[in-house]
């Protein structure tokens, strides 16, 4: 479900706020785009900040979902897939990316039993 819940994802753009305000917006943000996919993969409800991510789920990496966070930036694996809005050249929106990103300077966490 989290795959389906990213590759949903795909064509959408940077939106500030986005996926906050609105659970099905136009346009996600880094911490929306997470939330989504969580979401709709029934591993959360609601959304949160990229600050909220702090303290999601349980600590390092997961054995299929993994959240890497820092203050004002979240992104996630998801079987050895990347699904972030950075980490290119400019704001994409949320997209699978096909290169390692470092992950110095973030926290990991992940969903309970995953």
């Amino acid at each position: 479900m989290a795959i389906a819940a990213g590759n949903n994802l795909q064509d959408r753009p940077y939106k500030w706020g986005g996926g906050h305000a609105r659970l099905n917006d136009t346009g996600y943000d880094c911490s929306g785009a997470v939330s989504y996919v969580l979401r709709n993969a029934r591993l959360m409800r609601g959304q949160t900040n990229s600050r909220g991510f702090l303290n999601y789920g349980h600590r390092g990496p997961g054995r299929w979902i993994s959240i890497y966070v820092r203050n004002g930036h979240v992104f996630m694996t998801v079987a050895g897939l990347r699904l972030d809005t950075g980490g290119s050249r400019g704001r994409t929106g949320p997209r699978w990316k096909p290169y390692p990103r470092s992950t110095k300077g973030y926290i990991v966490r992940h969903p309970p039993g995953l």
